[in-house]
């Protein structure tokens, strides 16, 4: 797609207005359509993706595995469906492939079959592999897609898409303690019928994709724009080379405490409930189901909010919000602690679409990149977080973790150096 149709929401369009009314037009007319069939098939894929943190209850008992093993799972699992994202990212950004949504949808299904008839540890491994390189295909583009249905909406659409992936990441497990655990692994392949229904949702709107591009090339009345975006770039971001990255890279150590946090909750939760207050498997997905709920109502809240107060209150209200809640939570009863992790959960995730925009408009034209980023590269470390922790459990005990990790999120005072936006409101900085 073009770079100019990126940065047509940040920056004055370069096109005739008559042409540019037409693409807006069409654009809106589909907006909610494609950005609510992104969020579905969003909340399929990280619904099938969840599955792997909410087996491994059953795959320690079931091959004796450590926590560092565990902690190895979820290495292998996100420096596929994490690391390779900006990969693939700047790859799309010059070349978008309008169906590659489709087949990324594959390699999940081909991990979940792997996955139920996984009988070793090193098959696990290449299993959760493959799972996360369907998303690695997945997001990058989505996003982008998310993007072009925006209508100027940026934060709420980012925030409809981002959704559709909490609320398939509180499913699974949920499915996991009423489906997976009591009929074992292997049940695993019910689910790539999702997978299915995915891939034929993302061929409809692969179709929409393509058309989309057709009608801004011709609006545009010039060649797709490659490589660096030219004087939209400039107009969009008038911020030096050296800020930009600066910013950047705060937005990333922003997202990687957040993410190595929600890391020891979204792979240790359950243990630690079972081993400080004794629940059984069951109660403790319970409990995890829970505090992903939070993630879904927080991500809501934070792009409606986001769109109308400025990027950077949302930020700070993340951080500030968050860490007294998460310094509480391992002193908490096993009701309170319910309560502070879905606490936790709202706040630190109202920030998610905040970044993601902020990071967009730094950077037009280059949306599969800042997706690969911030989707990919960010929760990649904080599956490095999660290995680290996993090694930490195991030399001390999984109650230290909680009252460990909290302190990462004082990176997120970072914040205070990240440079205002054009247009964003000076007394909410």
């Amino acid at each position: 797609m073009s770079d100019n149709t990126m940065a047509a929401g940040t920056a004055p369009a370069p096109a005739p207005a008559p042409a540019q009314a037409a693409v807006s037009t069409s654009a809106n007319s589909t907006t909610f359509a494609v950005i609510l069939s992104l969020s579905f098939c969003h909340l399929l894929n990280d619904m099938m993706q969840s599955l792997v943190p909410a087996l491994y209850p059953i795959l320690k008992d079931s091959y004796a595995l450590s926590f560092g093993q565990i902690g190895l799972i979820t290495l292998a699992f996100q420096c596929t469906a994490s690391m390779l994202q900006p990969v693939v990212g700047m790859y799309t950004d010059r070349n978008p492939q309008p169906y590659s949504l489709m087949v990324g949808m594959g390699f999940t299904l081909v991990g979940l079959l792997l996955m139920s008839q996984a009988n070793t540890y090193p098959l696990i491994l290449l299993a959760a592999a493959l799972i996360g390189m369907g998303s690695s295909v997945f997001h990058p583009e989505a996003s982008r897609v998310a993007r072009m249905a925006a209508g100027g909406r940026y934060g709420l659409a980012q925030s409809l898409f981002q959704v559709g992936g909490n609320m398939g990441s509180a499913a699974g497990p949920l499915l996991a303690a009423f489906i997976v655990v009591p009929a074992g692994q292997q049940s695993i392949v019910w689910f790539s019928a999702a997978a299915f229904v995915a891939m034929a949702v993302l061929f409809q709107v692969g179709g929409w994709y393509s058309r989309r591009r057709a009608e801004s090339r011709r609006a545009a009345s010039k060649p797709v724009a490659r490589g660096k975006t030219g004087t939209a770039t400039a107009a969009a971001s008038p911020l030096s080379r050296r800020r930009v990255t600066v910013a950047i890279a705060i937005l990333v150590a922003l997202l990687f405490s957040k993410n190595v946090y929600s890391a020891s909750l979204g792979s240790y939760f359950t243990f630690y409930l079972i081993a400080k207050f004794g629940v059984e498997v069951q109660t403790a997905q319970i409990y995890l189901f829970a505090f992903l709920v939070g993630i879904v109502a927080g991500t809501i809240a934070g792009g409606i909010v986001g769109d109308k107060v400025g990027r950077i209150p949302v930020m700070w209200f993340s951080i500030v919000g968050a860490l007294p809640f998460a310094l509480m939570l391992p002193h908490a009863s096993l009701f309170w602690t319910g309560v502070l992790a879905v606490a936790v959960a709202m706040i630190m995730a109202s920030a998610f679409s905040a970044i993601l925009v902020y990071a967009q408009e730094l950077l037009p034209g280059r949306v599969g990149l800042v997706a690969g980023m911030f989707f990919g590269f960010s929760f990649g470390l904080g599956g490095l977080g999660a290995a680290a922790l996993g090694q930490l459990a195991d030399l001390t005990s999984i109650e230290t973790v909680y009252k460990v990790t909290p302190f990462l999120l004082l990176l997120g005072l970072l914040t205070a150096f990240l440079p205002r936006q054009p247009g964003e409101p000076k007394n909410l900085r």
